[in-house]
């Protein structure tokens, strides 16, 4: 089922929704007494079913309609649409000045065509993000703190990231450590080997405050391609749990110790590769066709890479 076609009683517009509750109960229009009599009128003159124009202020308007039982219509009766389709130039149709509230019950609900703008329902979005997020509950720091986060777009492709100058020295300082490092050596492509790609992925740092700490350009392997057997084999490696970070900084409260953090930079860059693994030249390093990376060293995104530094 692709949806329910619903109706939004304020704005009058028609939209589709998967996610719909039937409050059958509790219908707008539902009648205060359960017991109005349904009865068919098959001999109602056609005079009866014509008002003329002035008798319309004392029809029943729209504020009564939950009084009114709805009678039946019988196909052998003409169509009052057809009757009173006639109304003169100097006709004025009266219009309820009666003050419209939200349903008590729609409160706990977000009405969808109700709650759009109308550019977001121009622009074809069903449920636009703005319509329902707000910063306005935020602290001050806080709001600065997202607003900031969101004014800076982390490039998706090396062709988006050359456009910039930030990224470029990101790259070219990621470069400059993996050469520090040694850890492949470009050789010709040897026959029946396919080898693995690589990208770069790019992020943002940011300080407490919101403000960019630094731009951070990684080349990752994409050792989705590793066939095991061939070019990798173990991969388990142990990790500290947080069982055990929890009682080392017990241990150092008890005992006064100072306690130190360090970040080592490129950490899978130290560890030495026994498998023999192929990996397609970085976009930005310039080398003549035919050749490939032979991995000295181990790579972000090699499924041994933990393993390795661990050893």
């Amino acid at each position: 089922m692709k949806g329910v076609v619903l109706l939004d009683i304020h704005s009058k517009q028609i939209f589709v929704s998967r996610n719909v509750i039937h409050h059958e109960s509790i219908l707008p229009y539902q009648s205060n007494s359960s017991n109005i009599p349904w009865n068919y009128h098959t001999n109602i003159h056609q005079e009866s079913l014509i008002k003329p124009v002035s008798d319309i202020s004392s029809s029943p308007t729209n504020d009564n309609v939950s009084d009114v039982s709805p009678l039946p219509i019988d196909s052998s009766l003409p169509n009052t649409n057809d009757i009173s389709t006639y109304p003169t130039s100097s006709t004025v149709l009266p219009k309820s000045t009666r003050i419209r509230f939200q349903l008590a019950y729609l409160k706990d609900y977000v009405c969808n065509s109700s709650t759009q703008s109308p550019s977001s329902v121009n622009s074809g979005i069903s449920y636009p993000l703005s319509s329902f997020h707000s910063f306005h509950h935020l602290s001050p720091t806080h709001k600065a703190f997202s607003t900031s986060v969101t004014q800076s777009i982390e490039p998706k492709t090396y062709k988006e990231a050359c456009q910039s100058d930030h990224w470029l020295k990101a790259m070219n300082v990621e470069l400059e450590a993996l050469a520090n490092n040694d850890p492949w050596c470009i050789v010709d492509t040897p026959p029946n080997v396919k080898p693995i790609g690589c990208k770069w992925v790019y992020r943002i740092k940011y300080k407490v405050d919101g403000s960019i700490k630094r731009y951070k350009a990684r080349l990752v392997a994409k050792g989705y391609n590793q066939i095991e057997g061939l070019d990798y084999f173990d991969t388990f490696s142990p990790v500290a749990k947080l069982t055990i970070v929890r009682t080392l900084l017990a241990i150092a409260s008890i005992r006064n110790w100072h306690l130190h953090q360090l970040d080592v930079n490129n950490v899978f860059l130290h560890s030495e590769l026994q498998e023999i693994v192929y990996m397609t030249i970085p976009e930005g390093v310039t080398c003549s066709s035919g050749k490939v990376c032979k991995l000295r060293k181990s790579l972000y995104g090699l499924k041994q890479a933990s393993r390795k530094w661990h050893e």
